[in-house]
């Protein structure tokens, strides 16, 4: 007799890890300097505010979203190819109407102490998703945090949503694990609907059989999109901004470019898939997001635009098929191989994105963690240097991206690069895991604890 289809969730919780989710700890050293990291962090944003000039980047429009929401004032210009300050469906901005009715600083206290609970929360959730059947030590715990710390500096600096979305896109992981799918329906939901590309989630819940958790993730789409802004908006209006935000956003395209930022989609600062492999097969300058500099082509031959096209969806399509191809059938799934595998879904989640900027590849922090447990834990000696070494070569192509290098090192994909060898660690790991026999005697972690 067959097995039924399986619908326990991804990845099963283990017997020999405690996942229960804590707060920070005032006796515990690294806990303390994570709590002096975010209270650094927060004065840099609300530092230039207070006692500077004002603080830049995306602060002032998530204010002047908020502002536009209390006034009833439009978000969205009426026609779709005009210039779009704000990019994000509607939600957002709703969400950020209250906040900003008390002020600027208020705003931006309430943005960084988030970012600050997403840290932590994501810190935890992607150690307890690993799936090595470990509690980390301090030091291991913290390693994903030092080693993706530009990218957290990002989030607080440009005020961008993307670490949120992670810690939103994990914990609806962590409530399939403790079976409650409805839940993480709505967690995968407000995650897209605050940014759209965490969609790219549904393929992958629908492949591993989450049938309710795609049926929650539809419901509350559609509930943040359509009923939460209607109060507020007006659901009238609301539906019409709707409609302009996706003519900009999703139905936008042309050999220019993409969405709303036509200058960014081909330069340097993007290295989606799209965005590379138009690069090279086409003369694009990838300093076009700047008049000032130079142009700068890399492509290695030149095809139309129709035919680059081709190729994304040939490289995709051969992505998809090779993920498929290295998941375990239901039957041979373990904790093990879910976290793997999860930290490829993360990889593959980053650079699909039309528009992968650098602070993107904070999403890295998860297939970092599940290699760093494997670099620490894996019975095999030999298979835990490997595994170092890895990350090793991931990390310092990501840091290739700090100012002080060339941006052209950026145009040919250094994070892209970076998250192919993350993958591709973990697909060996998924290909070659240990035997029950070598499982069966683990070793001590590599790194100590703090204490």
């Amino acid at each position: 007799m067959s097995n039924p289809p399986h619908q326990a969730v991804l990845p099963r919780v283990s017997s020999k890890t405690s996942d229960g989710l804590r707060l920070p700890s005032l006796r515990a050293p690294l806990d303390v300097l994570f709590l002096v990291c975010c209270f650094v962090l927060t004065a840099f944003v609300l530092g230039p505010e207070i006692f500077g000039s004002g603080k830049t980047k995306d602060y002032v429009l998530w204010y002047w979203a908020g502002q536009q929401v209390l006034h009833g004032k439009d978000l969205y210009p009426s026609d779709p190819n005009d210039y779009f300050a704000f990019i994000y469906p509607p939600l957002p901005a709703v969400l950020l109407a209250l906040p900003s009715w008390f002020g600027k600083v208020f705003l931006y206290t309430g943005l960084a102490l988030l970012n600050c609970a997403a840290w932590w929360l994501t810190a935890q959730l992607a150690n307890a998703l690993a799936g090595s059947g470990r509690t980390p030590g301090p030091l291991l715990f913290a390693l994903p945090s030092v080693l993706t710390i530009t990218s957290v500096f990002d989030m607080f600096d440009l005020g961008q949503p993307n670490l949120v979305l992670l810690a939103l896109m994990l914990y609806g992981f962590w409530l399939l694990q403790h079976q409650r799918s409805w839940m993480a329906g709505s967690m995968f939901a407000l995650a897209t609907a605050i940014k759209a590309f965490p969609i790219a989630v549904v393929p992958y819940l629908l492949w591993r059989r989450q049938w309710r958790a795609v049926a929650s993730l539809v419901i509350f789409l559609a509930i943040f999109l359509f009923v939460v802004p209607a109060p507020v908006r007006g659901f009238q209006h609301n539906m019409a901004e709707l409609k302009t935000w996706y003519q900009a956003m999703i139905g936008s395209s042309s050999e220019k470019g993409f969405g709303q930022r036509d200058e960014q989609n081909w330069s340097w600062v993007n290295q989606s898939i799209i965005a590379m492999t138009h690069r090279l097969t086409r003369p694009i300058n990838y300093n076009q997001e700047d008049p000032a500099k130079p142009a700068r082509t890399m492509n290695i031959v030149d095809i139309s635009y129709k035919e680059a096209n081709l190729i994304v969806l040939v490289v995709s399509l051969l992505l998809g098929l090779g993920f498929l191809a290295v998941m375990p059938r239901e039957q041979r799934r373990t904790a093990r191989s879910d976290a793997e595998e999860l930290g490829i879904l993360f990889c593959l989640m980053t650079v699909a994105t039309p528009l992968a900027r650098q602070y993107y590849f904070m999403w890295l922090f998860v297939p970092m963690t599940v290699l760093i447990h494997r670099a620490a834990f894996d019975p095999r000696p030999a298979v835990r240097r490997g595994t170092w070494a890895t990350l090793a070569a991931a990390v310092l192509l990501m840091a290739l991206s700090i100012p002080i290098f060339p941006n052209d090192l950026q145009a040919y994909g250094n994070n892209l690069a970076a998250t192919a060898i993350l993958a591709g660690g973990l697909v060996w790991h998924i290909l070659h895991a240990p035997t029950q026999d070598a499982v069966g005697s683990l070793p001590q972690p590599e790194l100590k604890d703090a204490s």
